[in-house]
């Protein structure tokens, strides 16, 4: 994206797209970051484009931008709204999360649909409007939405007994299961035992996943442990893998009879998601594998900045869809 604040307008103007997606860099808008919004170089490429678009003989008709949340109350988010309205465009927010759908897996993520008159949403009642909830996307009315679907992140913990379990995202079900060659992704079979009831060859293949003692004994206080049946796991950042903290769920193989951390994090057998069970959760199709020079921590990255398909496919087909 950082290529787009040089870019020539008859480059982009020569590409004639109907639909531009967008997902600018979130770093100017993290809880962590110093959120310094449009003050942030980061945010350059995204504000080039925007100020393109009342310079373009042929705007977008349609636009979908994700970004984290936050995004919607900084002055990048108020600069957009402004420069859409006076393009003719009609907007609809959303702050939606893979938890809405089914998948025990919380990244809330703000969408921005926008369509250029005369063309309009099926719902005009949510037009300019943030939504919390899914409903227009499943065909619900405004008092549906209202009454039951429109809750703030905050209340979204009641989704998860409407959840599927981890266990479902997870890779391999039993050890004897073995290494996929063609995708590289390494057989991690679903333990109810000791680790030490384990096929030695799936031991040796789970190795790379498993979490050192030495960084339970310094991160274990911060650490956020899952278990096959749990009905959440926290966002996986594209630090994954490379840092413990903050960057996404651990698996505990070996399920004590007090979950959490009052049990030792030790003998809980704790391990990192694989690459393909984070695609899972980020609900990637079956067929998709990487490239075999791509490796484990570029694989962890790449996923870390991906996007949610469960959350994105309903909304591009909104956005898509015409009202009859």
């Amino acid at each position: 994206m950082m290529f787009m604040s040089t870019v020539l307008v008859t480059v982009l103007i020569s590409y004639g797209a109907h639909a531009w997606l967008l997902s600018p860099p979130c770093q100017p808008y993290t809880r962590q970051g110093l959120q310094k919004h449009s003050g942030d170089a980061r945010a350059s490429s995204f504000l080039k484009i925007l100020e393109l678009i009342p310079h373009t003989k042929q705007p977008p008709n349609m636009l979908l931008v994700e970004n984290v949340v936050g995004f919607e109350t900084s002055d990048t988010h108020t600069k957009m709204v402004e420069i859409l309205a006076n393009s003719d465009f009609v907007t609809q927010e959303f702050i939606l999360s893979p938890l809405q759908f089914g998948v025990p897996y919380s990244r809330p993520r703000y969408f921005c649909l926008a369509k250029r008159k005369p063309l309009s949403f099926q719902h005009k009642v949510f037009d300019n409007q943030l939504l919390y909830s899914l409903g227009p996307l499943l065909g619900q009315n405004v008092n549906t939405v209202i009454d039951g679907f429109d809750q703030a992140p905050e209340n979204w913990d009641k989704l998860l007994q409407s959840c599927e379990p981890v266990e479902n995202f997870l890779e391999f079900k039993n050890s004897s299961d073995q290494v996929n060659a063609e995708t590289d992704f390494v057989a991690i079979p679903n333990v109810s035992g000791d680790l030490e009831n384990i096929a030695d060859e799936n031991l040796i293949a789970m190795e790379q996943y498993f979490v050192p003692s030495c960084l339970i004994d310094r991160w274990g206080s911060a650490m956020d442990i899952v278990y096959s049946d749990s009905k959440r796991c926290c966002c996986f950042t594209k630090s994954y893998y490379r840092y413990v903290k903050g960057t996404g769920s651990l698996l505990a193989t070996v399920q004590p009879k007090d979950k959490g951390k009052t049990s030792s994090l030790k003998d809980q057998g704790l391990r990192y998601f694989t690459p393909r069970e984070v695609a899972n959760l980020h609900s990637f199709p079956e067929d998709f594998h990487f490239p075999q020079h791509i490796s484990l921590r570029q694989r962890y990255a790449l996923l870390g900045n991906s996007l949610s398909i469960a959350v994105v496919a309903p909304l591009l087909r909104y956005l898509f869809t015409q009202p009859l």
